[in-house]
């Protein structure tokens, strides 16, 4: 590829809050909107007529896809902040909102630039543990409908562990305290029904936000499916697909230059720019667009 074909600019910041840019202030805000939202199902689950909670509960389910591939996904690029306490305090916030943990997906997702969507290999295993061929049959990718309502019951927590512990660092005991809060949170709302007087067993909000948990995360499976289908895993250029419509990279906080980011990064994941939307200039030819 012609070395002249991608020019990044990376925009800096002279904030003593922020590392990359100070727009991350929008990133960081919509994640915490995010866990406040979670919150407020919660709490008002017990005094709002079912048809409104039914209709906010797809909302949240639509807020973690968004969340999980954008805020989500910059913050593991471009960690917002200066500072590594806050950085691991909005990660706590990201895994309670997302009922995941937020350093667990940091090492899915660097699994998956190491793969890139890879094909199997001669004993049928993927580097790419989101791989769309993971679990497809000769050769091809899977079906939609299996690889997005079944991935969420195939993430292995202990080859995630093994991948942090490779780290040598903190990540491992983070990413275990993650899933902590985040199982806490739901505990607490499990047990106790915010109502006046407070009573408990609240069965019944249980019933109501798992199934749109599920389908959160189930949207966030159909977002990387075809983030990917129509791709080349074979040409490093044309790894994934863009999008460049407006109001999805708005939302999505310009996820939608996938593609452009794996093509100027090639293969080294830590250095994609996400937070730090890249601007990509001349054209990158080659790359499959949706």
């Amino acid at each position: 590829m012609n070395a002249d074909a991608i020019r990044i600019e990376r925009p800096s910041t002279n904030s003593k809050l922020f590392a990359h840019t100070r727009w991350d202030v929008l990133p960081a805000a919509g994640g915490l909107f995010h866990l406040a939202y979670l919150f407020g199902l919660y709490f008002l689950f017990p005094r709002a007529p079912l048809w409104v909670m039914l209709i906010l509960g797809f909302v949240y389910s639509l807020m973690v896809n968004a969340n999980i591939n954008g805020v989500g996904h910059n913050f593991i690029h471009n960690p917002f902040f200066r500072s590594k306490l806050l950085n691991r305090l909005f990660g706590i916030t990201q895994s309670m909102a997302c009922c995941f943990s937020q350093t667990m997906y940091d090492a899915v997702h660097m699994q998956h630039h190491k793969g890139n969507s890879d094909r199997q290999d001669q004993n049928r295993e993927t580097i790419d543990w989101l791989s769309i061929y993971r679990h497809g049959h000769e050769g091809e990718v899977e079906n939609p409908w299996s690889y997005v309502f079944l991935s969420f019951f195939r993430d292995d927590v202990g080859a995630i562990r093994k991948e942090l512990r490779k780290r040598n660092n903190d990540d491992l005991f983070w990413g275990n305290f993650e899933l902590a809060a985040f199982a806490t949170t739901l505990l607490v709302m499990a047990i106790i029904v915010p109502a006046n007087p407070i009573h408990f067993i609240n069965w019944r909000f249980v019933l109501f936000f798992l199934p749109f948990w599920y389908l959160g995360h189930c949207f966030s499976y159909l977002n990387g499916y075809y983030r990917h289908y129509g791709a080349n895993p074979d040409k490093p250029i044309a790894w994934g697909v863009s999008s460049y419509g407006k109001i999805y990279n708005w939302l999505f906080f310009y996820n939608g230059y996938h593609a452009d980011r794996k093509a100027s990064a090639r293969s080294s994941a830590r250095t994609c720019s996400a937070s730090s939307i890249p601007i990509c200039r001349n054209g990158v030819n080659g790359i499959a667009r949706r």
